[in-house]
């Protein structure tokens, strides 16, 4: 018997188990594979660190703009790509575990953990009892049946980060966050790279001018894109798959050595006996929560990637705090007050935060909007990095800054001056008076604001 069960150290799990312990709770930990979840192994950590070295390759290549001269080709080696990215994902992993290991009142377990009750789980041949259980069991990539996908070898965001060569010719079949960052990194590894995507956009959540601003980077880049792609399948090919695009027109199929499958998640539920504990999960197989992230049963809480409320690093570490907050702080936080935020990891980056301009105006609001071409600000231009744009959308009324969207270099930085704003409910006029450091991305925010503009 212990006060609290925690099953899966990704990014909500540890820092709760210091919370609790710190408390005076005794604690198990249970972990089944990797320390460090999805993040620190097969995500943010090694795929960051990836696109780094990909982004030098590319840097090295457009040398002569910058009056560099280079006396060969840029070569890569990716055997030495992949080391270094090892290197770091595996110390990030490593620190994770021996932060656990060395904590006081905590016990960590390696081993699947599924539940007998409502407040016991077996981990091989022990039982495990607590008042308090909370699952941060993460997600993993979905391959959903299509056509011919189990007759041939395809690639997830997991098991592409174990390649030691570059692929002559990649197919990504996905074109949504994580396709994307993998096509533009391959590409520049110098692999010829296919996008192939069911809807008529990349990334069809976001705005169609920032979907097609992406695209035009990538093919800008070499990266061909095929959409519409409403008869995706696959089949043995000499040189490699088949990929079945289009039923209807152009070529119907591309032939690559190598498929990267990004369609999309699932959560880690299926295995932990949930039944048996009488948890509750929706259609799709994540964990039903109210907005402190308890589940349906009293004593048992959901964080991360399995509960469905977010999907990256930063939501799960909040998931982390509200829980926290609630259980030992006595201040009621609550998942409904987090603000949607996010960046596509391309180069230059995408960074977005609040509502789409699509979504403001299905809400019916009187917005404004400001808006400006990278080709407007000194420090993209000075940077030979130009491509992109920067975006704001304010309330007409109430004067609230309802969302924005940077592509552009540092994008995913400089979008944190607004989301601040938001979270502080501040008028946009408090952020148009600030005073920007010159020559910054950023200091074009307060420029935005003072040239709205009806959004129509």
């Amino acid at each position: 018997m212990v006060d609290a069960i925690i099953i899966g150290a990704g990014q909500a799990g540890p820092p709760l188990a210091e919370r609790l312990t710190a408390a005076g709770m005794s604690v198990a930990v249970v972990e089944r594979k990797l320390f460090g979840g999805t993040c620190v192994n097969t995500g943010c950590t090694p795929t960051k660190t990836l696109i780094a070295s990909a982004r030098v390759a590319q840097m090295a290549r457009r040398a002569a703009e910058y009056g560099v001269v280079l006396d060969g080709p840029v070569r890569i080696d990716m055997a030495r790509v992949k080391a270094r990215k090892d290197e770091v994902s595996g110390r990030s992993r490593h620190n994770v575990e021996r932060w656990l290991r060395g904590m006081p009142n905590c016990r960590v377990l390696q081993g699947h953990a599924r539940f007998e009750s409502p407040d016991s789980l077996r981990v091989g041949d022990e039982l495990l009892t607590a008042e308090r259980i909370f699952l941060n069991v993460g997600a993993r990539a979905a391959v959903p049946d299509m056509p011919g996908v189990r007759d041939v070898d395809i690639l997830t965001s997991g098991t592409i980060l174990d390649l030691d060569h570059v692929p002559r010719h990649l197919v990504v079949v996905g074109g949504s966050y994580i396709g994307l960052e993998f096509a533009q990194m391959y590409r520049r590894f110098g692999a010829e790279v296919t996008v192939v995507e069911k809807g008529e956009r990349l990334i069809g959540r976001e705005d169609p001018d920032v979907s097609d601003a992406i695209r035009e980077l990538l093919e800008r880049e070499g990266v061909t894109v095929r959409l519409s792609a409403d008869c995706i399948r696959f089949a043995r090919h000499a040189d490699g798959v088949e990929v079945g695009v289009n039923c209807a027109s152009g070529s119907p199929s591309v032939v690559g050595s190598h498929v990267l499958l990004a369609v999309g998640r699932v959560p880690n539920t299926g295995d932990l006996g949930l039944d048996k504990a009488g948890v509750a999960m929706d259609a799709r197989g994540y964990i039903t929560v109210d907005d402190r992230l308890r589940t349906s049963v009293a004593g048992i809480w959901a964080m991360g990637d399995c509960n469905g409320r977010g999907a990256f690093t930063h939501t799960s570490y909040n998931d982390f705090e509200i829980v926290a907050a609630n259980l030992l702080d006595d201040d009621p936080r609550s998942v409904d007050d987090r603000i949607q935020a996010y960046a596509l990891y391309t180069d230059p980056p995408l960074a977005r935060v609040g509502m789409t301009d699509e979504a403001v105006r299905r809400s019916g609001r009187r917005a404004l909007v400001g808006q400006r071409a990278m080709t407007r600000v000194g420090r993209a231009v000075e940077k030979g990095e130009a491509q992109g744009f920067m975006r704001i959308v304010v309330d007409a009324d109430s004067k609230e800054i309802l969302g924005a969207a940077i592509l552009g270099p540092g994008g995913d930085e400089a979008i944190h001056g607004v989301l601040d704003m938001m979270y502080a409910k501040a008028p946009y006029p408090t952020l148009q008076r600030a005073v920007h450091i010159h020559p910054t991305v950023a200091e074009l925010l307060p420029t935005l604001l003072g040239e709205l503009k009806p959004l129509d």
